[in-house]
């Protein structure tokens, strides 16, 4: 059995600080979408193959509204547009994996909040399909919770990884459950999955954005870990770490990449600049990944890192 160590819990200044040593991501690129009039197109999944054909599935939203819809994007002549007769979904926040031989999409369903006035309440919502045409809606996550991901392990289960926030994860924290099959998917499972220890301080937060079953078993997570500044602006940066899933152990936490890497660009707010929403990876022979991102609520790029979880497949 491989075993992770993991040593003290760090800060998303202490991070920083070790990715400034490192190689830096390279080959920003800002991702062309058209088609969907004078709306944003950002949270981008990464590219998918579905019935032959690669698809991206984006929030699209006005500059000025949360209120957005998740589009299939193909691509033609260097731009990518809305895939004709595809499934529009009220959505934010786009994410797939396969599980079982399905596809299996989720989003981000916002609704009015039932207490508070004028104010929204969200939840995560799963649709499973053979393509995405077929895709049908089967699970819903607790109110209160995004960040909600499914990965099949190498024995069939699924892992779990949950982001409550409140009175169990504060600012927001990742749990982890494991479960037979999608039908044990329940409210009960997600809501008591145990959270990771030490891996955010309380002043912070984070959550998975895209798990990947690595060759050795364990389960390599792209995510994001954030912070405010004294200002109250928003500070999101790409990081992975990889855990064990029999036991629950993870490792440290990594950057991968931040806002500056990319190319300059809009924003959806002024407290948004510094955002980089992790969208997905694109490992590659040749020991590279392209990612991609969501940048600034406003936007999606794809840039060239090393492969991250490379060092985590290779241990024994």
């Amino acid at each position: 059995m491989t075993v992770l160590t993991k040593g003290n819990v760090k800060t998303c200044e202490q991070l920083l600080e070790k990715f400034a040593s490192k190689a830096q991501p390279a080959n920003p690129e800002k991702i062309v979408f058209s088609g969907v009039g004078d709306k944003d197109v950002y949270n981008i999944t990464a590219p998918f193959e579905d019935e032959g054909e690669q698809v991206i599935a984006g929030r699209v939203e006005s500059r000025d509204s949360e209120h957005s819809s998740v589009y299939f994007f193909v691509e033609k002549e260097g731009e990518w547009v809305p895939r004709e007769n595809a499934p529009v979904f009220e959505l934010q926040d786009p994410f797939y994996t396969r599980i079982a031989g399905e596809l299996v999409l989720g989003g981000v369903q916002i609704f009015p909040h039932p207490t508070i006035e004028n104010a929204l309440g969200w939840r995560t919502v799963f649709y499973k399909g053979k393509n995405i045409a077929s895709l049908e809606e089967f699970a819903k996550g607790p109110d209160g919770m995004k960040d909600l991901r499914l990965v099949e392990l190498a024995d069939g289960s699924i892992g779990v990884l949950t982001r409550p926030q409140g009175e169990k994860g504060g600012r927001g924290k990742i749990g982890w459950a494991r479960i037979s099959s999608l039908e044990e998917l329940t409210l009960d499972v997600i809501n008591e999955a145990p959270l990771f220890d030490g891996q955010f301080i309380d002043e912070e937060w984070g959550g998975a954005n895209e798990p990947h079953l690595l060759a050795n078993g364990l389960v390599g997570v792209l995510g994001h870990v954030a912070s405010f500044d004294a200002a109250g602006d928003r500070h999101y940066y790409p990081m992975v770490f990889a855990l064990e899933p029999e036991t629950g152990m993870i490792s440290d936490m990594e950057l991968i990449a931040t806002r500056s890497n990319f190319l300059p660009g809009a924003s959806k707010r002024p407290d948004l600049a510094d955002v980089v929403f992790s969208g997905g990876i694109v490992r590659k022979a040749d020991g590279t990944a392209d990612m991609y991102a969501g940048i600034s609520d406003a936007e999606a790029q794809k840039i060239t890192i090393a492969d991250p979880f490379l060092p985590y497949e290779q241990k024994n």
